[in-house]
Order: structure tokens, then C-alpha cells, then sequence
């Protein structure tokens, strides 16, 4: 079957790769309103199911932003790519990337110089994996995340985003004016809300005011006055 540049599948096309513009929202991306999808060209194989857009391509619903040089979306495997200077936004969230990919309902991946925030909560990577249903981000190759807490590095980063728990594998590296201490070890596990502690295990140490503490396992308590206990 002929591929054909039309208009009128536009909004279609938006409301299957604008799912992209659910990353850090928690959510799916819903049909809020009326959609809309500008690019230089859209085609739209039906035999297929594949929607490519390329040149200037940006898509609008509600809340939601996509905007990068190239887009495409098969309708029958649930795949999508975004390329080129990408950028998304939903509500207060917001990240740029080289290229945004959605693999299955659940399952996205941003690569290439990432950067995101929402709310107090920032992050940056060459790579970041994110379920939205979980509010969860992977950075497989090492990364960076900065709340008000403070900020976190290692090799390997994970956080759950909505509980503000974060941990990191390798080199792994915090640094909390709020809590005057910085620590580190081969790997931590830190809970920033609710239960208040990190746990920094593997040639552990850490630092508060003119206090320097070394052990294989290190637990900070994290005080709600802003201090921090060390044991």
C-alpha cells in the first residue's frame, strides 16, 4: 500500500507517539483535550501501522509538549522514537534529550545528554530508563540526581521518585548541604522521605562538621530538624 502524506491523521498520530510525553509524569498520557501534530511531513502507512513525522515536529495535548526534528510510532507493536534535539514537557515536568524511545506501554528510554526536572527533583545521564507506573528511573551507565536533599552520583543510579529513594552502585557519592554531611561507599540506599536514612555500605565513610567516620557500613538518620546522626 502507497504511504501518503495527510493531514487528517494528524491528531491519530499524536495520540499515539504524544504517549512519549508521559516520561516523569507517573502516567499514561490521556486524551485531555484536542490533539494536535505539526511537522514539515506526516506519513502514515496503514498496512503497517507506521506513522513517521520528520521536520520541525511538534505534538500538543493538554498539558503535553514533544518537540524534535523526527517522530515515529507503529500502531501494531506500540514502538516510538523521537530524534533530534528532543524535548518534552507535562505539568511541571521537563527533559531534553537526543533521542526518546518508547518500548511497550510502560517502558521508556531517553538517551543523549539527558536532563530532566520535576519539581525539586533534577537528573541528568547519557541514558535514562523510566516506568511511569512506578514512578521509577534507571541510569544504567551512571548519573546524576539533585532534590533538596542534596545530590547523588554513582557508577549505577536508581530512583523512585515519588518516595524520594534513591541508590547507587559504584562509586557511589552524597553530598547534603541541608544535612551538613557528605558520605559515600561502593553503593548507598537512600530514603529521603518518611523513613529519614541512608545506608552507605563498601569502604563506607562519611563527613559532618569536624567529624570523619570510616566503616563497611554506615547508617545516617536523618533528623526532621535538618540534622543528621551518624552510626
Amino acid at each position: 500500500m502507497k504511504k501518503q502524506a495527510v493531514k487528517p491523521i494528524a491528531k491519530r498520530a499524536l495520540l499515539t507517539v504524544g504517549v512519549l510525553a508521559a516520561l516523569m509524569t507517573g502516567v499514561t498520557f490521556a486524551a485531555d483535550g484536542p490533539a494536535e501534530l505539526d511537522a514539515d511531513t506526516v506519513e502514515y502507512d496503514m498496512n503497517s501501522g507506521q506513522i513517521t513525522a520528520s521536520g520541525n515536529v511538534l505534538m500538543k495535548q493538554g498539558t503535553s509538549r514533544v518537540a524534535g526534528q523526527n517522530a515515529a510510532y507503529n500502531t501494531k507493536t506500540g514502538q516510538g522514537t523521537v530524534t533530534g534535539h528532543v524535548i518534552a514537557e507535562r505539568g511541571d515536568m521537563r527533559m531534553t534529550c537526543s533521542t526518546l524511545t518508547v518500548d511497550g506501554s510502560d517502558h521508556y528510554i531517553a538517551s543523549g545528554e539527558v536532563s530532566g526536572s520535576r519539581g525539586d527533583q533534577s537528573f541528568s545521564a547519557s541514558q535514562v530508563e523510566y516506568f511511569p507506573s512506578k514512578q521509577y528511573v534507571s541510569m544504567p551507565s551512571g548519573g546524576t540526581i539533585s532534590s533538596a536533599e542534596g545530590t547523588f552520583t554513582a557508577d549505577q543510579l536508581q530512583g523512585w521518585l515519588g518516595e524520594s529513594h534513591y541508590v547507587g552502585t559504584g562509586n557511589a557519592h552524597i553530598v547534603s548541604p541541608p544535612r551538613d554531611i557528605e558520605a559515600g561507599g561502593d553503593q548507598f540506599d537512600y530514603y529521603g522521605a518518611g523513613t529519614g536514612k541512608a545506608v552507605l555500605t563498601g569502604n563506607a565513610w562519611a563527613y559532618q562538621g569536624n567529624n570523619t567516620m570510616h566503616s563497611n557500613r554506615l547508617t545516617i538518620y536523618l533528623a526532621s530538624d535538618g540534622q543528621a546522626r551518624v552510626q
